[in-house]
C-alpha cells in the first residue's frame, strides 16, 4: 500500500462510539493501510452524543462555511477534526446544528429512527465530497462503512460524475448485518431525484429500508467486501449477481492480511 490514498468514510468509528462490527472495522481498516505505508483520510458524521471535550474535536475554520442543498433546502456545512492519539490517525467529522446536534446517532431514546435520517444521509455524502474536493486529495481507493455512509459511491458516481478529483478512484463497499428494522423517509427517492439522480438508477429505494439502500451503494461500487457472516439471502443473492470483484467474510484476525491483498489485487488492478 505505500503511498497509496485511502479515502475511509463510515457511519460510526470506535473511539468516539460504541464498539460495534462497524465502528471496531472502521478503526481497524485505516489502522491497517496506515501500518502497511498508505495514506488514509477517515471521515464520519458528529453526532450529538460524541464528547468533544473529551476527544478535542475542533472546527476547521477554512473548510466550513459551505451551504449544501438538500431537497432545495440550504444547510451549512461545518468541519471539525480530532485525532486518535496512539495511532496518530486524523478524524475529519461531518456536522450540521439542524442534522446531527441531538444526543443520538440514528434513533430516538424510544428506538425510533429519526425522520430525517434519509437527508442526514445525503448531507454526510455532499458534505464528504465536498471537503475532500476542498483538501484537493485525489484517493486511490474510497472505502464505505455503514448505512449512514451509503449514499456515498451514489453520489460519486452521478452527482460528481464529472469532477476530475475521483476520476481514477476505486469505490469500495463493506456491507454489514442488518443495522435497523423499518424505512426511512418514504420521499427519500424524491429528494434524490431532486439533485437530478435517475429515479430508475435507484428504484430500489422506493422503499428505503436497510438491504435497499446496501442495494444502491453495492451498485455504485467498484469491489465489496461482506462484513459480516448473517447478511440476508436478498442481500447476498444482490451481491452474487454483481459482476465486481467480492472479498468472503474474514474475522478480524485474518482481516489485516485479507484487506490489503484485496485492495492490491483486485481493486486497484
Amino acid at each position: 500500500m505505500n503511498g497509496k490514498k485511502v479515502l475511509f468514510v463510515s457511519s460510526e468509528l470506535v473511539p468516539y462510539l460504541p464498539e460495534n462490527p462497524v465502528s471496531l472495522m472502521s478503526y481497524e481498516a485505516p489502522r491497517m493501510v496506515n501500518s502497511n505505508g498508505g495514506q488514509i483520510r477517515i471521515f464520519m458524521p458528529r453526532y450529538g452524543n460524541i464528547n468533544e471535550r473529551r476527544h478535542q474535536l475542533h472546527e476547521v475554520i477554512r473548510l466550513s462555511g459551505m451551504n449544501l442543498v438538500i431537497n432545495d433546502m440550504d444547510m451549512p456545512l461545518i468541519i471539525k477534526v480530532a485525532s486518535i492519539p496512539k495511532e496518530r490517525i486524523q478524524v475529519y467529522f461531518i456536522d450540521n446544528d439542524e442534522y446531527f446536534k441531538r444526543k443520538a446517532t440514528f434513533a430516538d431514546a424510544d428506538g425510533n429512527l429519526f425522520p430525517d435520517n434519509d437527508e442526514r444521509a445525503i448531507f454526510f455524502a455532499k458534505g464528504v465530497v465536498e471537503t475532500v474536493k476542498k483538501l484537493n486529495w485525489s484517493p486511490d481507493i474510497i472505502h464505505v462503512h455503514g448505512w449512514m455512509a451509503s449514499m456515498v459511491p451514489l453520489y460519486l458516481r452521478k452527482y460528481y460524475a464529472d469532477e476530475p478529483l475521483f476520476s481514477e478512484s476505486k469505490i469500495v463497499t463493506s456491507v454489514y448485518g442488518k443495522d435497523f428494522e423499518g424505512e426511512l423517509d418514504s420521499a427519500m427517492i424524491d429528494k434524490i431525484a431532486f439533485d437530478g439522480i435517475d429515479k430508475e438508477e435507484i428504484s430500489s429505494l422506493a422503499h428505503p429500508e436497510y438491504n435497499n439502500l446496501l442495494k444502491v451503494a453495492v451498485d455504485h461500487s467498484d469491489a465489496v467486501i461482506l462484513a459480516a457472516e448473517d447478511l440476508s439471502d436478498d442481500l447476498k443473492s444482490h451481491i452474487d449477481n454483481l459482476s465486481v470483484p467480492v472479498l468472503p467474510y474474514v474475522s478480524l484476525q485474518e482481516a489485516e492480511e485479507a484487506y490489503i491483498n484485496f485492495y492490491n489485487t483486485e481493486v486497484l488492478k
